[in-house]
C-alpha cells in the first residue's frame, strides 16, 4: 500500500483481520518488514488503522495482525485505559494521519482487568499510579457484574465495549469522523491461546456485513 491509497474503513479491517488470520495459521508473510519499505517511510506515514491496546507484552499488535512498518499508528495502555493523553493520539491517527480504523483491544488473562475485579470483589489495594489504572477499569468490572458477567471472558469483551463507548464519547473528532463514514472504530478481544482476534463491537461498519456481536 503506498502513502496514496487510502482504504475505507470496511478494506481497513479487512486488511487487519486477514493479517491476524495469517497469524494464527502460522503463514505470516511479514509485509512491510524490510530495508526498502524502511526508506519508503521516512518520508512521512500513512498508517491504515490506529490500534489502542493493552501494553500486555504478549499483544504486539505488529506480530498479532502480521503487518509492518508504517501500518499501524499504535497507542498503548494497561488495561487499555484512557486518558487526554490517549485520546490525543488517537486523534491525531484519524484527524492528521486520516486512518480509516481505529481498533480497541482488549485481551483475556489481562492482569489490569483482574486486577480491578479483586479491588471490586476482595478489596484488593494497590499503591501508586497502578491504583489508577485500577480505577479506571473498575467501572466496566462494575457494570459487567451488574449484567449478572462472571467469567473472564465477558469481562473482557465489556470492557472493550464501554471503552469504544467511551472513546466515541470523550472525542468530538472521532465521534465526527465515523458519523461522516471516514473512520470506524472496533472492538477486538484477543485470545493468548490461538491468537485468534474476535470482534467484540464495531462503530461505523455494516452489522450484518462484519458479523458485529454487540448488543
Amino acid at each position: 500500500m503506498t502513502a496514496t491509497m487510502t482504504p475505507t474503513p470496511r478494506e481497513a479491517f479487512e486488511m487487519l483481520m486477514a493479517g491476524n488470520q495469517r497469524f494464527v495459521a502460522g503463514a505470516t508473510e511479514h509485509p512491510n518488514q524490510d530495508a526498502a519499505r524502511r526508506a519508503d517511510v521516512v518520508p512521512g506515514q500513512s498508517p491504515f488503522a490506529v490500534l489502542f491496546g493493552c501494553s500486555d507484552s504478549r499483544l504486539a499488535a505488529e506480530i498479532i495482525f502480521d503487518r509492518g512498518l508504517g501500518d499501524l499508528f499504535v497507542v498503548r495502555t494497561a488495561g487499555h485505559v484512557m486518558g487526554p493523553e490517549v485520546l490525543g493520539s488517537i486523534e491525531y491517527g484519524v484527524s492528521l494521519l486520516d486512518c480509516p480504523l481505529v481498533v480497541v483491544l482488549g485481551h483475556d488473562s489481562c492482569g489490569a482487568v483482574g486486577a480491578a475485579r479483586a479491588a471490586v470483589t476482595e478489596g484488593a489495594s494497590f499503591d501508586g499510579y497502578v491504583r489508577d489504572v485500577v480505577e479506571r477499569v473498575t467501572p466496566s468490572i462494575l457494570a459487567s457484574r451488574a449484567a449478572g458477567h462472571t467469567g473472564d471472558s465477558d469481562f473482557i469483551a465489556d470492557h472493550v465495549r464501554i471503552s469504544v463507548d467511551l472513546l466515541l464519547e470523550r472525542s468530538r473528532a472521532l465521534s465526527d469522523a465515523v458519523a461522516a463514514g471516514r473512520t470506524a472504530v472496533v472492538g477486538l478481544a484477543y485470545r493468548l491461546t490461538d491468537g485468534t482476534a474476535h470482534l467484540v463491537t464495531s462503530r461505523g461498519l455494516d452489522v450484518a456485513d462484519t458479523a458485529d456481536t454487540a448488543a
